[in-house]
């Protein structure tokens, strides 16, 4: 672009300001261009600012998770999630969408089945049903003057952070977390992924564990930590570090 625009001024007579107008390119950055004080990591850097302000103009409630998706899958540009994050914090640009701690999986007392945490907070998947990570989230209603409560069990893609699969009920159990996981090999039996969880009590039960195995799916779970951090954009709740 910013050669387009020296091409412009000196061989058409276009002014620079002009130029820079046609092209919505900053006159600021133009120079520096000229002057070689900006790297090709800074250069690109920019570009990839101007669609990440595009993407939020367009979809204000995306966070940097969400909008280095679209980047990836629409637009070719790869960068990881920490460099999208830096960017987004120095455009200034925020989610408009702000999500509760509503976690709600209870770490089993005596687990009848613990995995190693394979996935080791890579949030990073390179093609479809290659991560899937999982959660249970609370959710409260009024009924008159009662406080009700629902639950929703999901299960995510890391990929393209689709949900591959959903159940709600009234009770916090295992069935409920045994009826997502049938859902999603049923939509999906062809695949193997790494599946990510905490050590709540339904994902330490003995008979889940031999769902996995039986379907061929690696186990992973995050370690017992002093502190939990939410790692899916509000999707599926918290999950431990």
């Amino acid at each position: 672009m910013y050669r387009a625009i020296r091409e412009c001024s000196m061989e058409k007579g276009y002014g620079i300001d002009e130029a820079c107008d046609i092209l919505h390119a900053s006159r600021s950055a133009y120079y520096k261009w000229v002057s070689g004080k900006w790297s090709p990591r800074i250069m690109q850097n920019e570009m990839i600012a101007k669609e990440v302000e595009k993407i939020h103009m367009e979809s204000p409630d995306k966070g940097y998770r969400r909008i280095n998706d679209e980047l990836r899958h629409n637009h070719h540009i790869h960068a990881n999630d920490k460099r999208i994050l830096r960017i987004c914090r120095k455009r200034d640009v925020k989610s408009t969408i702000r999500y509760r701690n509503m976690g709600c999986t209870r770490r089993a007392k005596n687990p009848q089945h613990t995995a190693e945490n394979l996935l080791d907070r890579q949030f990073h998947a390179d093609r479809p049903n290659e991560k899937w990570l999982t959660d249970v989230t609370e959710f409260k209603y009024w009924d008159g003057d009662r406080t009700q409560k629902l639950y929703l069990s999901a299960i995510l893609d890391l990929y393209d952070r689709r949900i591959v699969a959903h159940v709600i009920s009234e009770r916090n159990d295992n069935l409920l977390v045994f009826k997502t996981f049938d859902k999603a090999v049923e939509a999906n039996p062809d695949a193997h992924p790494l599946f990510h969880s905490d050590r709540g009590f339904q994902y330490t039960n003995r008979t889940f564990h031999y769902k996995l195995e039986k379907a061929g799916i690696t186990q992973s779970m995050s370690r017992v930590a002093l502190h939990r951090q939410r790692a899916y954009g509000g999707v599926l709740g918290d999950i431990e570090t």
